[in-house]
């Protein structure tokens, strides 16, 4: 492809990108969330996938959302922002470490007491490194562990518990657990050796937790981003558009583009609806379709 081919496909998938980004700004909000209770881990950062999720359950009626994060620096702006656009909805907001039992537990637990029901438990917080195995030490791999992968066995724990609380306002057990593992956590390219190993460990947890829920109505699944704009790849947009090669981010994939965080929270919406009602222990990637293929040299073997 010429150089002033690429640079039209660029501003093409940059204007693509504008409109899934703003979407919400004309979508009618369907209610497919109404009266559910909601906790999202990892909703702090203006550009995270977290965030981008807290709008989409707001957008879907959600009734009382949770947002935790371990930096609260932009909470009041998230609580200002929905506020103004959806009124109906609670939105409370909590500064925690989501790697902690006694706050997930707490959280859970503040969930019945205050709404009688908690209903979606969305896991996302995480952190990640990009050092090969030679600079990583066993405290990195033990961090990245700590958050990535307890984070989320917490939220299986004790969410999975508060889902199966009746109440007035929710006759039945029932509930959505969504876990934010990665391509990384499906086969190697995509993360370094701590970060991909604890996605992996995120994948497991999704399929060993929706089969020991069996029975409850409580589902557990995963879901995996592959390149995505967000606060966490921030440094890898910012050196390529440094160097000029910004038309070349995310082209692996068939789609031949990156993502964004708006793309993730709308399949995080739909795994925690009850249109996904039998989708169960899945890892479902949400990639581009990077991960639909083995590594080939373009345009061969297509």
């Amino acid at each position: 492809m010429s150089s002033e081919a690429s640079k039209k496909a660029y501003e093409q998938t940059l204007r693509r990108l504008e409109i899934i980004q703003s979407h919400l700004s004309s979508a009618p909000r369907s209610g497919r969330l109404s009266g559910k209770v909601c906790i999202v881990t990892g909703a702090g950062s203006p550009t995270g996938i977290g965030r981008a999720t807290v709008r989409q359950y707001a957008h879907e009626g959600a009734k009382h959302i949770y947002a935790l994060d371990i930096v609260d620096d932009h909470f009041e702006e998230l609580k200002k922002t929905l506020k103004g656009l959806y009124a109906d909805v609670k939105i409370t907001t909590h500064a925690c470490d989501a790697a902690s039992e006694e706050a997930i537990k707490e959280i859970c637990d503040r969930a019945i007491k205050e709404e009688g029901q908690l209903d979606v438990f969305f896991a996302n917080a995480a952190i990640a490194t990009g050092a090969p195995i030679s600079a990583t030490d066993g405290e990195d791999v033990a961090e990245t562990l700590r958050v990535n992968v307890l984070s989320c066995f917490h939220a299986v724990k004790y969410a999975s518990e508060a889902m199966q609380v009746t109440s007035s306002s929710k006759s039945d057990a029932s509930g959505s657990i969504i876990l934010t593992a990665s391509v990384a956590g499906l086969r190697s390219g995509a993360g370094s050796a701590d970060y991909s190993a604890s996605k992996a460990a995120v994948i497991s947890l999704a399929q060993t937790g929706a089969c020991q829920m069996a029975g409850t109505n409580v589902r557990v699944n995963a879901v995996c981003p592959g390149l995505i704009e967000t606060g966490m790849t921030l440094p890898t947009f910012e050196m390529s558009r440094e160097r000029g090669s910004a038309g070349k981010i995310g082209q692996l994939n068939p789609t031949r583009r990156y993502g964004v965080a708006e793309e993730i929270a709308q399949v995080v919406t739909f795994l925690s609806t009850n249109e996904a009602s039998y989708v169960n222990g899945v890892a479902l990637p949400v990639d581009g379709g990077l991960a639909a293929s083995h590594p080939v040299v373009p345009g061969r073997l297509h």
